[in-house]
């Protein structure tokens, strides 16, 4: 990766994870600045990174190769358009925002910028998450390559064709973690209520999922398949499976995960309007 000079406006949680996984894989602490209004939150990005931090968002952004906007939706067209005087040198704009379309976000700047548009998910704070990345016509391949180093400091990257795709990532990944996190409570709880003490449980349950995904991720084959093959006729674990597909799970995921899609819509439209 180049050594762009970083600009993160916003020093949340996200933006937090994305400085740690950039350091550790050796990104200089000396071209990565961080802004946030809460001068106790940029103490603690010096302390524990060692990286400059501002509380003027456009001082920081003027001198800015990359500004990753790591803000929430609901203040970005004020933090953009503060931003917009400090864009003529036209630095790339990566947004973690979601339902801020690349329409929007241009308008609110006031240059014609490049923008890569991004949505993470929550397990890139332990540099275990999935982005979906778009890019506008602007994005040159460069700026495409730097994006992508930027994210993949905290997961995995998958570049999307088309913007649209930004809200199926959303109800996808975007929102996976939760459901994951109800399967896990929910097998928690029914090995408790077999008579597992709670730890015991909570501890097979979660090696089990990191297994499975890990099995998943190292097979070549698909999850089908590998679900039919551990699969024993007439076994306990064909006995569970009728029973999941029986009360239709594969339909209930497909519901939950349509229904987060037109959530995303909706919020996308909420907040460009």
């Amino acid at each position: 990766m180049s050594k762009a000079k970083l600009v993160f406006i916003g020093g949340g949680n996200m933006a937090t994870s994305l400085i740690g996984g950039l350091i550790e894989k050796g990104y200089p602490a000396s071209h990565i600045v961080a802004c946030d209004p809460v001068v106790e939150s940029g103490k603690r990005l010096e302390t524990a990174f060692g990286i400059t931090t501002h509380t003027e968002n456009a001082t920081a952004a003027a001198e800015a190769d990359i500004i990753i906007l790591a803000i929430k939706p609901q203040i970005m067209k004020a933090v953009a358009s503060d931003l917009a005087p400090s864009l003529a040198h036209k630095p790339l704009v990566i947004s973690i925002a979601a339902g801020i379309t690349a329409a929007a976000l241009q308008g609110w700047l006031g240059a014609e910028v490049p923008i890569i548009r991004c949505m993470p998910n929550t397990p890139a704070l332990v540099q275990s998450g999935a982005s979906g990345l778009f890019a506008t016509s602007l994005v040159n391949s460069a700026q495409r390559q730097q994006a992508g180093d930027i994210l993949a400091a905290v997961g995995t990257v998958s570049w999307l064709d088309s913007e649209d795709d930004i809200d199926k990532v959303t109800a996808l990944s975007g929102s996976g973690p939760a459901y994951f996190f109800l399967v896990i409570e929910a097998m928690t709880d029914a090995g408790i209520k077999l008579g597992l003490d709670p730890e015991t449980a909570r501890q097979l349950t979660l090696q089990t999922a990191l297994g499975a995904a890990r099995m998943a991720g190292a097979s070549d084959v698909d999850a089908g398949e590998l679900r039919k093959r551990v699969t024993s006729p007439a076994g306990t674990t064909e006995k569970a499976i009728n029973s999941l597909l029986d009360n239709k799970l594969p339909e209930h995921f497909e519901q939950a995960i349509t229904a987060a899609y037109d959530r995303a819509k909706e919020m996308a439209d909420e907040l460009t309007d």
